[in-house]
């Protein structure tokens, strides 16, 4: 990773928080190959800070508005805050199929134990499961695909996605949640394959977060993340969906559910 990279990616400093637009490629929590294979290595190396205070953390493949606290008052607030569903976070995604209408699952997750990846959750009731909440809103469509909004109002490990597969429309490259999770563990130990290029039609997951609103949790902050452009890309070649159009409508739905 360059550090100028690293820079630029940058939506905000201060002496409490450091704010980035994390691209969707890139693994969130320290990694065996070394500092800047990470963001959290990156961050240490880079910013020189003592201690690395991520407020939540997006999965590898999940780009979008991610926070550091660079104090541990600040991150000791955030994380009560987060711990209370005080803190707003809004996504976007693109997903499979014709989504018609706003949708709200109510169903519970926890492992899948049919499959040999053990970070997998499924729809499940009974021991190991937990309440997850998810709101998709269909904001357009085009081809085969349908880009979304969504609402979180539970924080469970990879909630979009099991719910997403859970109601017949799977996040569009998603290589655990897809056709076939072994494409998972293919891509972690073969990297990108030929059968991945026949299974996915993306080759990251489209999946997105827009928007962290910090105001309910005593800090007049909203932060914001441009739609990336490798997913505007697959909008206007798979969608018919410009760029500009797509990020018009983002800031839409960003903005009516963060308003106030």
């Amino acid at each position: 990773m360059d550090p100028a990279a690293l820079r630029s990616w940058v939506l905000f400093e201060d002496e409490q928080l450091l704010v980035l637009d994390k691209p969707g490629w890139l693994v969130v929590h320290p990694s065996k190959n070394g500092p800047w294979s990470s963001l959290a290595g990156a961050v240490r190396e880079e910013f020189k800070l003592d201690a690395i205070r991520f407020i939540y953390r997006l999965d590898r493949e999940t780009s979008g508005v991610i926070i550091l606290a660079k104090t541990a008052a600040a991150g000791s607030r955030l994380q009560k805050a987060m711990g209370r569903r005080l803190i707003g976070k809004v996504y976007v995604a693109i997903l499979d199929g014709h989504l018609s209408q706003v949708t709200v699952v109510d169903r519970p997750l926890g492992p899948d134990p049919s499959v040999n990846v053990t970070v997998k959750q499924r729809v499940v009731d009974g021991e190991g499961s937990q309440v997850a909440q998810t709101v998709f809103t269909p904001l357009t469509a085009g081809g085969d695909c349908t880009l979304v909004g969504v609402e979180l109002l539970t924080g469970r490990k990879h909630q979009i996605r099991a719910h997403a597969e859970a109601i017949g429309h799977r996040v569009i490259g998603d290589k655990l949640y897809g056709p076939d999770p072994s494409l998972y563990l293919e891509f972690a130990t073969q990297g990108w394959t030929a059968r991945h290029a026949a299974l996915l039609a993306l080759t990251r997951q489209a999946l997105h977060c827009a928007a962290i609103d910090l105001r309910p949790a005593g800090m007049e902050h909203i932060f914001r993340a441009f739609w990336p452009r490798e997913l505007a890309a697959f909008g206007e070649r798979r969608m018919g969906l410009t760029a500009t159009a797509a990020q018009t409508l983002v800031d839409t739905f960003v903005a009516q559910k963060l308003r106030g």
